[in-house]
């Protein structure tokens, strides 16, 4: 966070979005938010589902251009990343959520019924 603060003008405030781990949270970062208030964070739901289009996007990038990929060089496998990406986003397609929120919430405490052991 410091070398972001630093290497940010003076006259913007920071915005950060951030996982929800214990370590944003701790003393330390408590005291140093304190020192620097135009930072501020933003933490992300607990069990949050961005990270999983985000991993899902890379998933997407591995299989479609790099798997199969040959690259010399680190630069060549930079230009493949670059030209895949440049491609997708000029015809992009949003992810697009296949179930409503109640059918992830009955699968997952369906899902929780056979594992919990308890058999009640």
């Amino acid at each position: 966070m410091q070398t972001i603060e630093r290497a940010t003008p003076a006259e913007l405030q920071l915005h950060l979005v951030l996982d929800n781990a214990s370590t944003h949270k701790s003393p330390i970062i408590k005291r140093w938010l304190l020192r620097h208030p135009r930072v501020h964070l933003h933490f992300t739901p607990t069990s949050s589902s961005w990270i999983n289009l985000v991993e899902c996007w890379f998933s997407i990038l591995t299989a479609r251009r790099l798997k199969r990929g040959r690259f010399r060089s680190t630069r060549a496998l930079e230009n493949a990343i670059r030209s895949y990406v440049a491609k997708n986003n000029a015809a992009p397609k949003p992810f697009i959520w296949t179930k409503s929120a109640d059918q992830i919430l009955k699968s997952v405490a369906e899902f929780c019924i056979r594992t919990s052991g308890s058999h009640h």
